[in-house]
């Protein structure tokens, strides 16, 4: 599905290698049960975008060797907050104490988030961190 050209059919062909790699990236981070049951819940209309997510966002992207997962997570903390996408937030807020990230690095992290992206998204991310703080808690 990455791939520039498509095959004759017009279909994007997936690259395996960087579509395994991604697998593997995704579930270290988000950890194998959550990917496990996208993959699994997926129907014939999303399951190609789960899988081009898994080639081209965790393979092609976060397997490049620049950055650490540490440093991947907390830049995702930060524009994801931005973005104002929750769902996506307390998933990767997980992550990115899976990663290495601390509490107290998530917290100064949405302080930035709220002087650069305005107070409102700040309010949003630190009340999505303490809903995924109280999910791991409660385990």
């Amino acid at each position: 599905m990455v791939r520039l050209k498509p095959d004759t059919t017009g279909v994007f062909l997936m690259d395996k290698a960087t579509f395994e790699k991604g697998l593997e990236i995704r579930k270290s981070v988000l950890g194998a049960e959550f990917v496990e049951k996208s993959f699994a819940s997926a129907d014939d209309f999303n399951r190609p975008y789960q899988e081009f997510v898994t080639e081209y966002c965790w393979g092609a992207c976060w397997g490049r060797e620049g950055l650490s997962k540490k440093t991947r997570s907390m830049l995702n903390l930060a524009m994801i907050s931005a973005l104002n996408r929750p769902h996506e937030l307390k998933m990767h807020v997980k992550g990115a104490l899976t990663n290495g990230v601390t509490r107290d690095e998530i917290r100064e992290i949405f302080f930035a988030v709220a002087v650069y992206c305005g107070v409102p998204a700040g309010v949003d991310a630190f009340r999505v961190a303490r809903e995924a703080f109280a999910e791991i808690d409660k385990k």
